[in-house]
């Protein structure tokens, strides 16, 4: 058994910090004490998502592949123990317990304002006890298949997982999180087990805590409570997936007053440092391009061309990287002509840098207000570990980023070549 070691990460421009510790049990534990506060967040986090299903551990010979929807299904079965009820426990000590399964990880959290300690023995103790029967796991097959009828019946969420079929052509992202109907009755106890011991090995996974509480007691619970195992060495297969688009245009009818539409650009995939450059420089770059201050948005508004706003983000995790826009509209297809043509014209212009500079403030002085919000900081915390680097890197890199890098990258991700547009009539 190794020995538990620590060291501390520190915020250079602030004067920040927190404490990692690689644990003995081979868990690491991201800790943020912030003496004085009353609130408390905690997050128990398995690097397990619903891309994660082909992989391969030191007990199996070759390649395993699993249902689509089982990492999901797998965080359902966990609350629901042999001899307790998880929420009923949380309730006892005033925590708000939840949690939550993406493409990549699946993490169980609480927030709290007292009784940080026993919240945070609910948490560790149930997550290591998997109970799964063949009459509990064919129970759930009902209601995770209500979930999924529900999620294909919200034009949105419909919208935007057809966009990500139309991107994405081998990569599981295009997939929904909790699988298909077709694909959840595929699940078995046997089935669960497996995944679960490849996946929640404590060395597949972290603990981050942000708010009220002492790092000796935190380490001393998880030397009573956490379950040492061997490192399975575990191994992940993702398919490899062509830069080009699987569809350019893709159109759903669901009945509504108005039409809906997803616009995405799919771009290379990125990791680590880079990964973060990168979504600063499209942080940026949307924002300028298609703010509500944008000659775009102004155009689209003067025209009456979209309804209620429209909104854009990036969508980022293991092998995909995308832009993407969505709003209502009556005339989709010229929305993402007049996207394309306010790049011809960055080109050509270029970006305002007096508004740039204000914006790349202004970002500052939201990541150094995150840093007093104990989710934020949880939160933080996970994303930035699970992307190998620490928590204050986002901020080095937010120093660094230039008008010309924000210019360069929209201009190369967004183009006509790799653009897929959703439609929901």
């Amino acid at each position: 058994m190794r020995e538990t070691v620590s060291e501390k990460i520190v915020n250079e421009r602030t004067g920040d910090s927190y404490t990692v510790v690689h644990h003995k049990s081979g868990l690491d534990l991201l800790l943020y004490p912030m003496e004085g506060y009353k609130f408390t967040s905690a997050m128990f986090s398995t690097d397990y998502g619903s891309i994660n299903n082909c992989f391969k551990t030191d007990d199996e010979e070759d390649f395993v592949n699993v249902p689509d929807g089982i990492a999901h299904y797998l965080e359902h079965k966990l609350f629901e123990n042999e001899d307790c009820d998880v929420f009923a426990l949380y309730a006892a000590t005033g925590a708000d317990g939840n949690a939550m399964t993406g493409y990549e990880n699946t993490t169980y959290l609480f927030t709290c304002t007292e009784n940080f300690y026993e919240s945070l023995r609910i948490l560790l103790s149930f997550v290591q006890k998997p109970y799964f029967t063949e009459e509990n796991v064919q129970k759930e097959q009902g209601i995770i298949a209500q979930e999924i009828r529900m999620t294909l019946d919200i034009p949105r969420c419909r919208c935007f997982h057809e966009l990500l079929r139309a991107m994405y052509s081998a990569h599981p992202v295009r997939i929904d999180i909790g699988g298909t109907e077709e694909s959840i009755a595929q699940i078995t106890p046997e089935l669960l087990y497996k995944c679960y011991y490849a996946f929640y090995d404590l060395n597949n996974m972290v603990l981050t805590a942000a708010g009220n509480f002492e790092i000796d007691k935190v380490i001393e619970i998880c030397d009573e409570l956490l379950k040492s195992c061997e490192d399975k060495h575990l191994e992940i297969r993702l398919p490899e997936e062509p830069a080009e688009i699987a569809e350019p245009f893709v159109k759903t009818e669901m009945g509504l007053g108005m039409p809906i539409f997803s616009i995405g650009f799919k771009c290379p995939a990125y990791s680590g440092m880079e990964r973060l450059e990168k979504e600063a420089e499209v942080y940026f770059g949307l924002e300028l391009l298609a703010g509500t201050m944008s000659p775009l948005y102004k155009r689209l508004t003067d025209e009456h061309l979209i309804a209620g706003g429209l909104g854009y983000q990036f969508f980022t995790g293991k092998g995909y990287f995308a832009l993407l826009f969505e709003g209502e509209s009556e005339q989709p297809e010229r929305v993402a002509e007049y996207i394309l043509e306010a790049v011809d014209e960055v080109r050509k212009n270029g970006f305002d840098r007096e508004e740039f500079e204000l914006m790349k403030r202004a970002e500052f002085g939201d990541l150094v207000k995150r840093l007093d919000n104990p989710e934020a900081c949880t939160d933080g915390m996970l994303s930035a570990y699970y992307n190998g680097v620490d928590m204050f890197a986002e901020g080095r890199v937010l120093e660094k980023v230039t008008i010309e890098g924000v210019e360069a990258a929209i201009n190369r991700f967004i183009c006509r070549e790799n653009m897929a547009v959703s439609v929901v009539k």
